[in-house]
């Protein structure tokens, strides 16, 4: 069975929101031949210039047999009417999946599509999404959604994992790995990971964390109060946490929660200790507390984790 998918762009669209799924569906059709066929759109037919200049030609917006429909971000400001073009189509459009690339949640959420309903975005745009669309339930801590038949994702890179998910929805976890593997990434992160454990690692946006960051992830077995942490930082637990959240897009606890999670997540793969043992180096105190962690972040328990890499070693 062919699947036919749809790669929605528009002038200024963003070049990775449709080559990085592109590429994914592509690898996925060598594995189980045949099982994609892929068709770039536009609000009109012809080359179609991106955000970086880069042209891909499109053929005019036409739903006809179309499985699954991805909408790319980008400079949704460059034409307004075909912005509006898009949306008008997108509102009348019936495919088994419709899903998004990192602001291309703001096409399907003006179309209506997202109403009532779970989605994500690039972290950058969360404020003016959130006024823009209050009937959409906005999860920007996500690197994709999924909610019903609508898939939405955030920032750019994240549109391989969300396409890396589609692929396993459709094919299973075996050819989504193999897909994964190929493309020379870990695996496709899992929907529940943060999207801004990038950022924390950079000490926020403008880096005025970075110290505060670094001595975190070489004392996580301590406490990490948000005191103690306030102290460190030299400033007032409240002062610090407003700060902290304006830098970092997360509270320092979740941030603290993460890092956890990212240290943990090391040992777990590299199988070296117990789950117990992890739990303690990492500051969880225990495999009860990790387990509950990872299932925040990640979307998965260490368990599965575990698994799932003992089997991309040992297929």
């Amino acid at each position: 069975m062919t699947r036919k998918v749809g790669l929605v762009i528009h002038p200024g669209f963003q070049f990775l929101d449709v080559v990085g799924p592109t590429a994914a569906f592509e690898i996925a059709s060598r594995y189980v031949p045949e099982s994609y066929a892929l068709e770039v759109l536009a609000p009109t037919a012809g080359m179609i210039t991106s955000s970086s200049g880069l042209e891909l030609a499109a053929m005019k917006l036409d739903a006809g047999g179309i499985d699954t429909i991805v909408v790319s971000g980008g400079q949704l400001v460059w034409d307004m009417a075909a912005f509006h073009t898009v949306v008008e189509w997108l509102r009348t459009v019936r495919p088994r999946r419709l899903a998004s690339v990192c602001s291309g949640a703001f096409l399907l959420a003006e179309a209506g599509r997202l109403d009532d309903r779970s989605a994500t975005t690039h972290w950058e745009s969360t404020e003016r999404f959130r006024r823009s669309y209050p009937r959409v339930r906005l999860e920007p801590d996500r690197i994709f959604t999924k909610d019903g038949d609508t898939w939405t994702s955030a920032g750019i890179s994240a549109g391989i994992d969300l396409a890396l998910a589609l692929i396993e929805d459709d094919h299973g976890p075996k050819i989504a790995r193999r897909t994964a593997q190929q493309l020379v990434v870990h695996a496709r992160r899992p929907g529940g990971q943060s999207q801004f454990s990038g950022l924390l690692e950079l000490g926020g946006q403008s880096g005025r964390f970075e110290a505060l960051v670094a001595w975190v992830n070489e004392n996580l077995d301590e406490a990490l109060t948000i005191e103690q942490l306030a102290e460190r930082a030299a400033m007032s637990p409240r002062n610090f946490a407003r700060a902290f959240l304006r830098e970092m897009g997360t509270t320092p606890a979740k941030a603290v929660e993460q890092m956890r999670v990212a240290a943990a997540r090391d040992f777990v793969e590299a199988g070296l200790w117990t789950f117990d043992e992890i739990a303690r180096r990492v500051g969880f105190s225990e495999a009860g507390r990790m387990r509950r962690a990872f299932l925040r972040v990640l979307g998965q328990p260490p368990q599965s984790l575990r698994r799932s890499i003992r089997e991309e070693r040992y297929p």
